[in-house]
């Protein structure tokens, strides 16, 4: 029986990973810091780790794991830009991934965030709660008859433009492999990246981040949008450009955000920084706007999700103590 060692483990994780671990008979030790390259050293007598979105595996941790004897590394999350997959190849080490756990849990955190920037119910709830009942500064919009533009039609793409166009929304989509047969279906309309800009009320932003998207919506982007657009993002922090942000939110040039991502979000996000005082003046910053929704990388917290990345997760421990290949679609290739 192999041995996996499960890093920036939370409460959460355990719950869900330790029933699946123990009734598929796989051996799991948990740690609750990342693994990075200061902290790679604490892996040995292991035949593969687990890692979370900001675990940080670049060339010289992949060197660790292979030196150590790892062969497999299983990221409990769809995204994989935190790992060096060409050095993982090049040390025979095989990377995993939980593809898609719940589209419906970030696709219902997105419209939660656009609902409650919209609506202002954070400032609401903050005000009553200090006996300050007026409505001054609450207002919002109605979502019936609006444009919304949703950015990568992926499965959370999709399940996002379809609860959106339940409000009575014109949905306009971009993505540059277009699934026209579902548009046509759904009567969506797809357009290019800066028609999109041009036209929506809302922007969801759900694709991946690649060279190509990273900082996707910069300063020229903003400039293409109208100045009451609300901008959502519970895909990748990187595919908006933070700095940029907060320039056109200083503006007034953006109607609102609501972000459960950030680009500098690794060492912030998933801790308890109560007691510090935060180091990063950009999402400081942010933290300051009235328009301004941020919630901590949680899209994906749903019980439905979290058993999900366990199934996927320990089945392809199973299966490589097993010697069998791993569930199909969960390689991560080059």
């Amino acid at each position: 029986m192999g041995r996996y060692l499960v890093f920036d483990a939370k409460r959460y994780d355990r719950r869900s990973l330790e029933p699946e671990a123990e009734s598929a008979g796989v051996n799991l030790k948990f740690y609750d810091f990342r693994l990075e390259p200061e902290t790679v050293e604490a892996v040995h007598n292991a035949s593969g780790v687990c890692v979370f979105v900001n675990d940080k595996l670049p060339a010289e941790v992949i060197d660790g794991l292979a030196e150590a004897g790892v062969e497999k590394i299983l990221l409990r999350c769809a995204g994989f830009n935190n790992v060096d997959l060409v050095r993982a190849a090049e040390r025979g080490i095989q990377v995993v991934r939980v593809p898609a756990y719940s589209p419906y849990a970030v696709a219902e955190h997105a419209v939660a965030l656009l609902m409650a920037v919209n609506r202002k119910v954070a400032r609401a709830h903050q005000r009553v709660h200090e006996l300050n009942f007026s409505l001054e500064g609450l207002v919002g919009f109605d979502l019936r008859g609006k444009t919304v533009g949703i950015v990568g039609t992926g499965r959370i793409g999709k399940v996002t433009a379809e609860i959106l166009s339940g409000f009575g929304t014109e949905v306009l989509v971009s993505d540059p492999y277009p699934d026209t047969a579902w548009a046509e279906a759904q009567g969506f309309e797809y357009v290019a990246f800066d028609d999109l800009c041009e036209r929506s009320d809302v922007i969801s932003l759900h694709t991946p981040l690649t060279p190509e998207t990273t900082h996707l919506v910069d300063a020229a982007a903003i400039k293409r949008m109208k100045r009451s657009v609300v901008l959502i993002n519970v895909s990748r922090g990187g595919l908006v450009d933070a700095k940029a942000l907060v320039k056109a939110l200083k503006k007034g040039r953006i109607g609102g955000v609501a972000l459960d991502v950030y680009e500098e979000e690794e060492g912030v996000f998933f801790e308890d920084h109560s007691n510090h005082i935060l180091q990063d003046d950009t999402l400081a910053r942010l933290l300051t706007f009235p328009n301004v929704v941020i919630t901590s990388h949680q899209a994906f917290l749903t019980n439905e999700a979290l058993a999900e990345i366990a199934r996927v997760t320990i089945e392809n421990m199973r299966r490589f103590d097993a010697d069998e290949e791993p569930l199909p679609g969960t390689i991560v290739e080059l």
